[in-house]
């Protein structure tokens, strides 16, 4: 209100000044001269205020302005990170699948590629849920298998959609050989990130590090697929079996896509007629 009071005072004073000035056109010299020395400085702050008004009215637009085009950088910025990630992501899923598909080159057809669309969220059941069903040929039992190696089994199957149980589940269990000395013994699941081998033999040299695989006994998992790796042993004084620890060879924390082999490809990979 003050601001505005003194706007008005200035403008009255400025138009009064003027018509006395306009009134002695004709005025003497010294008269006029009064005239100008009294008017100056209002018309002088008139004008300051005014430019300054003018000039906050045009920031005022100009930031307006740069606010509506920092929210177009910023949806356009949006866009293209959106857009990159959607490519990286279709970069490492084909990755991904041309691996696989390498992979389902070396075993006999029929096998059926699957997405991961579901996790178990219990620590104590370590299942997975994939989007292929019955109806594409997904039969309970089935063994399921990445290129690292062998995933789990197929406990559920609906129309179009099936439940794996990993093979670090307490439940799972896969008759295995070491490939190196063909000691043999079953690998179960611990619910962690490792399983342990049982039943083999203390007679059998076995070390750190040699590779476990399916023996193709179980009737299951055709024979040479890669299980893990042993991790730990442990050689006890009383008994006729050693304690063997094997760390799985798929990362099942990175598990997205995977196959499940068909019984006439399990039959033809193990060998039998």
């Amino acid at each position: 209100m003050l601001l505005v009071a003194a706007v008005i005072v200035l403008v009255a004073v400025n138009v009064i000044l003027l018509t006395i000035t306009g009134k002695h056109a004709q005025a003497p010299a010294g008269v006029g001269r009064g005239v100008i020395a009294v008017v100056s400085p209002f018309q002088k702050q008139l004008t300051a205020f005014v430019q300054s008004i003018k000039n906050i009215w045009n920031q005022y637009f100009f930031l307006v302005g740069t606010a509506q085009e920092n929210e177009r950088l910023k949806k356009a910025l949006g866009q293209s990170l959106e857009k990159l990630n959607h490519c990286s992501e279709t970069e490492l899923a084909n990755g991904r699948l041309r691996h696989l598909l390498g992979f389902e080159k070396e075993v006999p057809r029929p096998m059926v590629p699957a997405q991961v669309v579901g996790r178990d969220p219990s620590p104590w059941s370590k299942t997975v849920i994939i989007d292929k069903g019955n109806r594409d040929g997904v039969l309970q039992g089935a063994p399921v298998v990445v290129p690292e190696g062998i995933v789990g089994i197929v406990i559920e199957a609906s129309q179009h959609y099936a439940k794996v149980l990993l093979l670090i589940d307490p439940n799972s269990a896969v008759d295995a050989l070491v490939q190196k000395t063909r000691a043999r013994g079953i690998v179960k699941g611990r619910g962690d990130d490792y399983c342990v081998f049982d039943y083999v033999l203390r007679k059998h040299s076995i070390s750190v590090g040699d590779a476990v695989v399916s023996s193709g006994l179980d009737g299951v998992f055709p024979k040479g697929l890669r299980v893990g790796r042993i991790s730990e042993i442990v050689r006890l004084n009383a008994g006729i079996f050693q304690k063997v620890s094997v760390t799985p060879y798929v990362d099942f924390e990175i598990l997205e896509e995977v196959f499940v082999i068909g019984r006439r490809a399990v039959d033809d990979f193990s060998g039998e007629p």
